[in-house]
């Protein structure tokens, strides 16, 4: 009765919310475009499919769209910017709900102390299971056909980098970034994802030859200030989401951000934040697993580290490279800060991950404060003088996720509506790979997940966290070393053996989303995983230097270049109906219209703009008893 009773308050509170708040919701869902952070925003509307498929539209889409878009990596658009924060009942009904499921589920939540990893897997329902969800971002850099970047600007046939809801940029006009829906069926993620580079490598041929580097460590790289940043229009918002980018460049050098990764969205139904924090802390712990196995950057162009200190070896003549590497993307050539190397930051709750950010975001950093926010021709160089410009400024392994209204800042979403998703942040593109991921590994990566969220997940410490990025450090740079050792709970185990435990781990977890999807792929996904732990030659790291040795000698740029060229035209030669291509021109053209949109309704100056978005007022106040 009580359960029944508060499904029904919560209806009705749908029904008040939309109804007062429609004309302000569809406009929202029209002018959504980006904010300036590192990864730029999606607008909602491309989260238009119900779990079933099929197409939802007006205010049905509308009110969908809320509960359904729990994997966006959208921030959504700083314009326009309200006199004083909008209190959205949605925030109220959101926040009633996700307390209401929190309380409904604790009885298989992972802190409770009566219940071990088989039990919370046991109460797992098969509809929450199916009920999964994950989505993919993919960046790649534009690379001439000699392997050096691609200088020219973003192509027009891709549509507006600012409001197209597939195919934007990254840190610079040169790097592509392509954006997958939230899907519960793992084909439909990579069906989606070949799809959008299909468009993009035909957009890129019929400009000239152009191709997308399939590696994540960069191309051939001109001089630093040569590399092109972002460009997102007129508008206030695409003018700060350049600064941003300009801010970057003077923190950390631009070749840095020209780095691609691959991000992995996921979500799981009836996770409250608390469980989703246990799932990060585990993740953090465990993380030296997937970029042992996964991994693929082991070695790079000269170029990049020109003039730079740094631990590798020479290879060849213009590459250089570490022995047992794995992951360079990820070691301390990598996203790597000094400046952020003082921030501790802990993920034993929302209050006190927030509390960390908030310090960074607000306070006061001497040599960006040296830099300026303005150069003495009035020119832009950042967003801010704090250690953070913005929330997506600080690096990590993993983020917890929540996706904001306009103008809303990624704190206050936090704060105010708990976590929705976790954004995975560590793998590599692997050069093999036509998108440079495949189902088999999605799958690995559902199974990681869900035994981070299931197993026991103790609170972390100082000392845990310094332990943890030593790991991090030692597995990027020496991962197939034999006998490497990693730190644990103050004690050291071989990355083989705890591997080798976590393994024997996930075979319950394999067998229950088998049973749940009528298949044996998650099985075959963890064998898969399981050959590679056993055999380091056969991981995609150990299998680029074995390519470079055999067909390339020794170099990065030469084998690199050869894999793309190939992936472009596998990909050109798959079937790609007209109705497709239509489609996708029919999105290059919206986003131009709704960037225009957004620049003719701009009112305010940008300098007060930028002074309202970075305001600590829009951070938001921790939420008393959050979970």
């Amino acid at each position: 009765m009580v359960t029944s009773g508060l499904q029904n308050v919560f209806t009705i509170s749908q029904g008040i919310a939309l109804e007062r708040n429609r004309d302000e919701w569809m406009l929202r869902v029209r002018r959504m475009g980006s904010c300036p952070c590192k990864q730029p925003g999606r607008p909602i509307a491309r989260f238009r499919s119900n779990p079933s498929g099929s197409g939802l539209c007006g205010r049905s889409a509308a009110l969908r769209r809320l509960w359904i878009a729990g994997l966006s990596t959208a921030h959504r658009a700083l314009q326009p910017i309200p006199q004083s924060p909008l209190r959205d009942p949605w925030e109220i009904v959101n926040t009633f709900y996700d307390r209401y499921k929190s309380d409904e589920l604790m009885s298989v939540s992972p802190s409770h102390p009566a219940a071990d990893l088989q039990d919370r897997l046991a109460a797992l329902s098969i509809e929450r299971l199916r009920g999964m969800r994950r989505g993919v971002e993919k960046e790649s850099l534009r690379a001439t056909p000699s392997g050096m970047l691609a200088l020219t600007p973003h192509p027009a046939a891709l549509g507006s980098p600012l409001t197209h809801p597939h195919i934007t940029t990254d840190f610079s006009e040169s790097q592509v970034e392509l954006v997958t829906g939230a899907h519960q069926q793992v084909q439909a993620v990579l069906d989606e994802l070949t799809a959008l580079h299909q468009f993009t490598y035909r957009s890129l041929r019929d400009l000239g030859d152009e191709m997308l580097w399939v590696s994540s460590m960069p191309c051939g790289l001109p001089t630093d200030e040569t590399i092109p940043i972002g460009r997102y229009g007129s508008s206030n918002v695409g003018r700060a989401k350049s600064v941003y980018r300009m801010g970057l460049g003077h923190r950390y050098g631009r070749r840095m951000q020209t780095i691609s990764g691959i991000h992995y969205n996921w979500s799981l139904p009836g996770v409250s934040s608390e469980q989703y924090f246990g799932l990060i802390r585990n993740f953090r712990r465990h993380a030296f697993l997937l970029l042992y196995l996964f991994g693929a950057s082991p070695a790079l162009c000269s170029t990049f580290v020109a003039g730079r200190p740094h631990e590798l070896l020479p290879l060849g003549d213009s590459s250089m490279f570490m022995p047992y590497g794995t992951s360079l993307r990820m070691g301390r050539l990598g996203y790597q800060s000094d400046a952020q190397s003082t921030l501790a930051v802990s993920y034993n709750s929302l209050d006190g991950y927030g509390a960390s950010l908030q310090d960074a975001l607000t306070r006061a950093y001497p040599a960006y404060e040296a830099v300026g926010i303005r150069n003495p021709g009035g020119d832009y160089n950042q967003l801010a003088t704090s250690l953070l410009q913005i929330e997506n400024e600080f690096y990590g392994t993993i983020r917890p996720k929540r996706v904001i209204f306009s103008g809303e800042r990624p704190l206050h979403a936090l704060r105010e509506r708990g976590v929705e998703y976790v954004e995975v942040r560590l793998l590599d593109l692997n050069p093999f790979l036509p998108v440079g991921i495949n189902a088999q590994t999605m799958r690995f990566i559902d199974i990681f997940l869900l035994h981070c969220l299931l197993a026991d997940s103790p609170n972390d410490t100082p000392d845990e966290i310094a332990a943890l990025a030593r790991n991090q450090h030692h597995t990027a740079a020496r991962g197939r070393e034999p006998g490497l050792r990693l730190e644990r709970g103050g004690q050291e185990v071989t990355l083989v053996e705890w591997g080798a435990e976590l393994m024997a781990a996930f075979g319950p977890i394999a067998a229950a989303l088998d049973a749940a999807h009528g298949s044996s792929d998650y099985s075959a996904a963890l064998a898969a995983a399981q050959a590679g732990l056993d055999d380091a030659s056969a991981l995609p790291s150990a299998q680029v230097l074995a390519a470079m040795a055999a067909e390339h000698e020794n170099s990065f740029v030469r084998f690199v270049r050869q894999q793309s060229l190939q992936t472009r035209e596998a990909l050109l030669e798959l079937p790609f109906s007209d109705t497709q291509q239509a489609e996708f021109e029919a999105q290059s053209a919206q986003s131009v219209q709704d960037q225009r949109a957004i620049e003719a309704a701009d009112t305010l100056p940008f300098e007060q703009y930028r002074e309202q978005y970075v305001s600590p007022r829009r951070l938001g106040i921790p939420q008393t008893g959050t979970v």
